[in-house]
């Protein structure tokens, strides 16, 4: 399993949600792709941009984009990449963590707090496919 963020994490986790029946049956009625922008901080140096195409609890797609993708998503979630790692580890519970503006929210609030049980599943799945995150040299 790897480490977040890396080439191999988002294939990862597109595997574990297409495989978990939990989510499976959470997200079913679930119906938007979600963009993560995590900003530079602690050990990432670079912006990285992962998008996950989301539909009735199965992960249609995934990949890195650049700036400028011209995609607009239902969702967009944007933190520094330290308050991504919180909430992989479990530091940081994922509704506390919007509530408190440590991962901000772009797009459909109403989809999101709708969904509060999809987002906990999504969440669990890709503590559960993370094995270590970057760490400074």
């Amino acid at each position: 399993m790897p480490v977040f963020p890396s080439p191999e994490w988002l294939p990862a986790a597109m595997e574990k949600l297409n495989s978990d029946s939990k989510y499976a049956q959470v997200a079913q009625k679930w119906e938007g792709d979600l963009l993560c922008v995590i900003h530079p901080s602690g050990a990432l140096k670079k912006t990285l941009l992962y998008y996950l195409d989301l539909w009735h609890g199965k992960c249609r797609g995934v990949r890195e984009l650049e700036e400028g993708h011209g995609l607009t998503p239902v969702l967009q979630l944007t933190a520094p990449y330290e308050n991504y790692v919180k909430l992989l580890r479990g530091e940081i519970d994922p509704v506390q963590a919007l509530m408190t503006r440590k991962l901000a929210v772009k797009g459909s609030m109403g989809l999101l707090m709708r969904n509060i049980p999809t987002v906990l599943e999504f969440v669990r799945c890709a503590r559960e496919v993370t094995t270590g995150v970057l760490t400074e040299e």
